[in-house]
């Protein structure tokens, strides 16, 4: 999902910010001794700007620092002084509505390419890139297509996808699978078999006027997720967090996938089989719209 190619021109212009300067999209740079790129040592978050507004700012810095605490990474600023940072970054760009940030920190750069991170030079790196983003308004309608990966989301002794690591091996692997498909993302599975999320996205279905989604036991801890599920209920929607298999999926009424930018986006089709009417249903269009005036804060 997402925008594939060069950005829209608008983004050629915007200045990112990385450790306290601002360089253009092109010259911008970090080591390549830097602990992100050596090895993947890092943590993110994805923010939305709407009409001013940083859409569940104070939900996307608390996962942010929790993740980075778990990890024993020191990211070197409060959650205020990192919000002042988001800030000045948008409006050295003036930028007020429209945006997706991707908010970078990794454990820095190293006196050498190695796992070690007592090999740490100085501080984090920090990088924030802003850019104009919209989705793909056709998405609404036609949906999106999925196919099902044979990587598995990982336990969390083994790689705990609860974290917004820079390591995305295992996810880009199955995505890979899925365009190789015809697909537009994967739908991956737990390791007993349930469904657990899509390689980038939370995933969705309704049954019988239920809305369900996976236990989150093997899946990204989706803020855009939990909202969801908190309009449903406030809406009078019974919801179901637990495990369902893959048949269970196919057989659905109507299925869609959540995330910061994207926010809801139908599910027309799983391995080739066509969810409910192969379009948006009556509650997904419900949830958009509930989830529409949350977003403009109405």
């Amino acid at each position: 999902m997402g925008e594939v190619g060069r950005p829209p021109g608008r983004n050629q212009s915007i200045l990112v910010y990385v450790n306290g300067e601002f360089s253009s999209r092109d010259s911008a740079c970090v080591s390549i001794f830097d602990s992100g790129f050596v090895c993947g040592d890092g943590v993110w978050e994805g923010l939305r700007l709407i009409n001013g507004r940083l859409i569940e700012l104070d939900e996307h810095l608390e996962r942010l620092y929790s993740v980075a605490k778990f990890i024993s990474l020191d990211i070197g600023l409060s959650k205020q002084e990192l919000e002042q940072v988001i800030w000045q970054t948008l409006h050295k760009n003036k930028m007020n509505d429209g945006v997706h940030i991707r908010l970078m920190i990794t454990r820095g750069r190293k006196a050498t390419p190695n796992q070690d991170p007592r090999f740490v030079i100085g501080g984090p790196t920090i990088v924030i890139v802003p850019e104009y983003k919209v989705r793909d308004p056709l998405s609404f309608t036609r949906g999106i297509s999925l196919h099902t990966s044979t990587f598995r989301c990982s336990t969390p002794d083994v790689f705990d996808l609860q974290i917004n690591s820079h390591s995305r091996l295992n996810l880009i692997q199955a995505l890979i699978q899925a365009i190789a498909a015809g697909a537009d993302e994967a739908l991956m599975l737990d390791p007993n078999g349930f469904v657990a999320s899509c390689n980038s996205t939370n995933f969705f279905v309704i049954r019988r006027g239920e809305l369900w989604t996976s236990s989150g036991r093997y899946s990204f801890k989706g803020i855009t997720q939990k909202t969801i599920m908190r309009i449903a209920k406030e809406a009078g929607i019974t919801v179901f967090a637990g495990d369902f298999t893959l048949s269970q999926a196919y057989s659905a009424d109507e299925a869609f996938v959540t995330g910061t930018l994207g926010g809801i986006t139908p599910v027309s089709t799983i391995d080739g089989r066509t969810i409910g009417h192969g379009e948006s249903g009556a509650m997904t269009k419900t949830l958009l719209q509930l989830y529409e005036k949350f977003l403009q804060g109405t």
